[in-house]
């Protein structure tokens, strides 16, 4: 899971709830002090939330840019029901699509998607695409996300969760997590007690059915990449150099077959939204301008 260097806002930035069509969403928006040049809207990955792209506020904004980063339906804030198919991939691309809605009204609109969140702006193209409608986004970013399955590493360990949530709820989960990071020698950098205290609230606010759901597609999802690539759309493909979800080659090569833009940020691994905010900022605005 991403984890935010910090929990306090920027001036620029705060908290609301977005309403759409489909709903209210928990959301965390950046305004810029002077003219917007457009509008971002973040979709967090799997176990993640609107707070992993804290970091990038300020700078975003301070570049031009609105940007409004999301919880997702059954993630922390938002909530959601306990029905499963209010959690596949086509439902959640429909959220997305409701946000570009309201957010595409105020000027060009930048899409990007971290991890599973990644998959999920992807279908909320191909849908749109697939309708024959006008393209709401004037970009699209994948950052650490990959063509389909997750690694084979990581999706085991991703089965173990979705095993546990259909018999265990979600703060003794935490717990055996916590055990087993202490057996293996904790964290190399321990972390700030509201920063752990805020990972272990967001953990357990998650709606289970959520996790069980995005879980299963994260260990089976298809590759659509090809059908990506034909929809006319900037793309630009971002990672660390290091993943593992998806091999950083396995990225690459997927900028490839997309014929996107590729960056990979120094000194990063799955998340450089959080771990290297400022020169994942500078790429997006490189990009975006």
């Amino acid at each position: 899971m991403s984890t935010p260097l910090f929990l306090t806002l920027p001036a620029c930035a705060r908290a609301l709830r977005l309403a759409t069509s489909r709903g209210d969403f928990a959301a965390l928006q950046a305004v810029p002090a002077g003219p917007v040049r457009g509008t971002a809207l973040l979709v967090p990955g799997f176990t993640g939330s609107k707070e992993d792209f804290i970091a990038l506020l300020e700078p975003l904004a301070l570049a031009g840019y609105r940007v409004v980063a999301v919880d997702q339906r059954g993630q922390y804030e938002t909530g959601g029901q306990d029905d499963p198919a209010a959690y596949a991939i086509d439902e959640l691309a429909r959220d997305v699509l409701a946000l570009s809605a309201e957010l595409a009204a105020d000027g060009p609109l930048h899409l990007l998607g971290h991890s599973f969140g990644g998959q999920v702006v992807r279908q909320a193209v191909l849908a749109a695409a697939g309708a024959g409608r006008e393209l709401p986004w004037r970009s699209l970013t994948l950052l650490s996300t990959g063509p389909a399955a997750i690694d084979a590493a990581e999706a085991a360990r991703t089965k173990l969760l979705v095993d546990a949530l259909q018999t265990m709820d979600l703060e003794s989960i935490w717990q055996v997590m916590r055990q087993m990071e202490e057996g293996n020698g904790g964290a190399a950098v321990p972390l700030r007690p509201e920063i752990a205290d805020f990972l272990h609230r967001r953990f357990v606010a998650n709606v289970p059915q959520a996790l069980i759901t995005t879980g299963e597609h994260l260990i089976s999802g298809p590759d659509r990449v090809a059908e990506l690539a034909a929809v006319p759309l900037p793309k630009l493909v971002v990672s660390g150099v290091r993943d593992y979800a998806w091999p950083v080659e396995e990225q690459s090569r997927m900028a490839e077959r997309l014929g996107a833009l590729r960056v990979v940020i120094d000194d990063a691994g799955h998340s450089p939204n959080a771990e290297q905010p400022a020169a994942t900022a500078a790429a997006l605005v490189e990009f975006w301008t």
